[in-house]
């Protein structure tokens, strides 16, 4: 492994340039105006795992962005490895809070600031370059790899599932690497062994056939946006539980291993609350911050609309409101489910006075890995010989469904090696990257590899 380190160390500055002109690609999936960037992103993802060294690479159309594909097999008896991830970013908006062009990337006190950096370029490039190590030093690969490498996950991946459907022997793999996730601080590494799922609704009520004149119908007709507010707030309890009938009958409880990793987390709830602007928290009694976060499901209002919002007043009677919710789920719970139990639940709340209309809007399954799994295992030494540090141990309470679908579907486990931090702005204006942690993760991936031969998959 000494050279290939040696050689990571010597092209720092060469693994810059060529990130720089990935993110100076504009690949914005969700804006039809970005259709060719979002498909020159995908040449250029092909292009680095040809020279990277894979001997088979290809690009895949779909009915909406390409696919990439690529793999080096060396060893029918050694692990195989599926490295995930996806080269198609969120839109910029809005423009004028960045402090750079963010599709011109800048280096400022040691991150790099572009659209991408950290979501998910600069952790999936990680991946391309370890595997350049050890074929540009005269190293065979220890394990077989292949690349998933999509252009639509910021707009939910909409063929990616398909693709895997009918690909499974293609993908056949023992392990998935995906580096989309944040380590849990700045100077903690982090492995991410789990994840919650997700049921997200529209709710549409409708009462008269119009809008109404407050002062000549008031008191006579129903108000949906009343009875909306009454159907939302009758979902939760004063104990911060949700009142779904049979909702948690298969969440699955947190181990005591599980407890003690959390206990060595530096989780600091003074800094937690001032970081987000609030005095106090809240949500489900008899839990900490961080399970609350992470391993019990939530019901959240997302957005609601209805009646009169301009300036000054107007009064009227709405003749609809809407909301947008959302349930994030814990292993063992079933996203389908879950919103059939909201569904009946919802319409039971509802009085024939109005007629309620719901729409599934889309769904994760929640994921979760054992502690003890071999590549978890090989991950965690690869971290700490790549950082210099021990990892923690951490779940998320967001969704990567990409994750559930390969368990599913290829019945295997993933690892969740991320390389970003809380506070890069995914999403937002100024994303960055850390460059200390860009270099410990392409080291960190060359280590996975090495330690992933002797795992014993």
């Amino acid at each position: 492994m000494k050279k290939v380190i040696e050689y990571i160390q010597e092209n720092h500055d060469r693994y810059i340039g060529e990130l720089n002109e990935f993110l100076r690609i504009p690949s914005v999936s969700t804006d039809p105006e970005h259709h060719e960037a979002v498909k020159t992103a995908a040449e250029f993802v092909a292009k680095q795992l040809q020279e990277a060294g894979m001997t088979t690479v290809e690009i895949f159309p779909t009915e909406g962005h390409p696919i990439v594909y690529a793999e080096r097999l060396v060893e029918a008896a050694k692990p195989t490895l599926l490295v995930y991830g996806h080269y198609d970013v969120q839109p910029v908006d809005p423009i004028e809070l960045w402090e750079s062009a963010p599709f011109e990337p800048t280096i400022r006190n040691g991150e790099l600031y572009a659209r991408g950096a950290a979501d998910d370029k600069g952790q999936v490039f990680i991946h391309f370059k370890s595997a350049e190590a050890f074929l540009n030093t005269g190293r065979q690969l220890p394990v077989n790899i292949k690349y998933l490498i999509e252009g639509e996950e910021e707009i939910g991946s909409p063929h990616l599932d398909p693709f895997i459907e009918t690909h499974q022997d293609l993908l056949k793999a023992d392990v998935a690497m995906v580096s989309d996730t944040a380590m849990f601080a700045h100077g903690v590494p982090s492995i991410c062994y789990g994840l919650r799922g997700l049921t997200y609704f529209q709710l549409d009520l409708q009462g008269a056939h119009t809008d109404l004149h407050s002062g000549s119908f008031g008191g006579t007709v129903v108000n949906p946006a009343f009875e909306l507010s009454k159907i939302l707030t009758a979902m939760k309890d004063e104990a911060g539980r949700i009142t779904i009938p049979h909702f948690y009958d298969d969440v699955r409880e947190l181990t005591e291993r599980e407890r003690a990793e959390f206990a060595r987390l530096p989780f600091d709830e003074s800094t937690y609350k001032q970081a987000i602007g609030l005095k106090e928290l809240s949500g489900e009694e008899g839990c900490t911050p961080l399970e609350r976060l992470w391993v019990r499901p939530t019901f959240e209002i997302n957005g609601l609309e209805s009646g009169f919002t301009g300036k000054g007043a107007k009064t009227v009677l709405p003749a609809k409101a809407m909301a947008k919710v959302s349930m994030r789920l814990v292993p063992d719970q079933d996203p389908d489910k879950i919103a059939d139990l909201f569904e009946d639940y919802v319409h039971a709340l509802t009085p024939s006075s109005v007629h309620l209309e719901t729409t599934r809007m889309h769904g994760g399954k929640p994921w979760v890995a054992s502690l003890d799994h071999p590549a978890l295992k090989a991950a965690t030494q690869a971290i700490k010989k790549g950082f210099g540090k021990e990892p923690v141990f951490q779940r998320e309470g967001g969704s990567i469904p990409v994750v559930a679908t390969f368990a599913e579907l290829l019945n295997i486990p993933s690892v969740l090696m991320g390389i970003g931090l809380p506070d890069e702005n995914a999403h937002a204006p100024n994303e960055k990257l850390n460059l200390d942690n860009f270099y410990a993760g392409i080291k960190s991936s060359a280590y996975f590899l090495d330690e992933l031969s002797r795992s014993g998959l």
